[in-house]
């Protein structure tokens, strides 16, 4: 007589069935193994493509303005001889051994607003020479004579660069300004917000850039001391890790003693891996403007 015998299932494994060979598991891969390096190479992606520090224009701003119908001219030259060879943000040109050349005109309207823009240029490594986009700005600024020490301000920019300089094209900058000056210190804040207004980065959302500057003045001749500038990544995502933000410490010099001239000049040293190693800068300036108009605290208008 014919007895079928069921099966009986023991751990996967039907009797009945060829063993494994000894010495061999069965491997049982979890969806969540597959998914975590792709959701860590996703964010690595998003945590190293944060807007840089601006490389075309290394200012802190000051809180003052031209007085009204006063036009100005400002050239930021800077160059990197020393930089990341590796663009963390593609198509972006590294900034290894690039020069930037920038064009900065300015009108004062009112004692209170400002209107500017730059036109900016590059001299790659490869010696190119680029078209780097353009940028337009408001600065609304507290009046010369509000308060004997302090000044306050907001800058807010808008630019259209190539993709060479800026992947994304479109952005936005808002600066707040805090300053106090007396006869031989000066300390200037700018922490400022920079958002993509449209492209890859525009989903991270706005990017925390802080800029502060500290100066001693030697009477009416010159000042020194240091600028500091950092970008500590993007808001949404709790910022970046250390390595990956920049930070720039500059020793300055501030030409004073020439009326209506404006002359800066610094050496940067990136201070993380995420930064560029030496960097070299100098803004020469110009304003249009009557001796009777200046303001007594405001002799170092390069600094804005």
């Amino acid at each position: 007589m014919l007895v079928r015998v069921p099966r009986v299932v023991l751990r996967g494994r039907t009797s009945g069935a060829p063993r494994a060979p000894k010495g061999r598991r069965s491997v049982r891969i979890r969806p969540s193994r597959i998914l975590a390096p792709q959701l860590l190479c996703a964010l690595s992606t998003v945590s190293s493509s944060a807007r840089a520090v601006d490389p075309f224009e290394i200012q802190v701003y000051d809180g003052t303005a031209n007085p009204p119908g006063v036009p100005g001219l400002e050239l930021h030259v800077n160059t990197v001889p020393i930089g990341l060879t590796k663009s963390p943000s593609p198509p972006e040109y590294p900034a290894n051994q690039q020069s930037h050349f920038t064009l900065e005109p300015s009108l004062g309207l009112f004692s209170w607003w400002e209107l500017g823009g730059y036109f900016e240029t590059t001299l790659r490594g490869d010696e190119s020479f680029d078209y780097a986009g353009v940028k337009l700005r408001n600065k609304f600024v507290t009046p010369p004579k509000w308060d004997k020490h302090w000044r306050l301000g907001l800058n807010i920019e808008f630019s259209l660069l190539p993709q060479g300089y800026d992947r994304d094209r479109w952005g936005n900058e808002l600066r707040p300004i805090v300053a106090w000056e007396n006869e031989r210190f000066e300390f200037v804040l700018n922490p400022i917000v920079d958002s993509s207004l449209a492209g890859p980065d525009a989903s991270a959302g706005p990017t925390f850039q802080p800029c502060l500057m500290a100066v001693y003045k030697v009477g009416e001749t010159v000042s020194f001391g240091f600028e500091y500038y950092t970008n500590l990544g993007p808001f949404s995502s709790g910022f970046l890790p250390l390595r990956e933000e920049e930070h720039y410490l500059y020793e300055v010099f501030n030409l004073l003693s020439v009326k209506r001239l404006e002359l800066n000049a610094g050496v940067g040293e990136g201070l993380t891996a995420g930064s560029n190693r030496l960097i070299f800068k100098m803004i020469l300036g110009y304003t249009w403007e009557k001796d009777e108009e200046q303001a007594p605290l405001a002799s170092m208008r390069l600094v804005r």
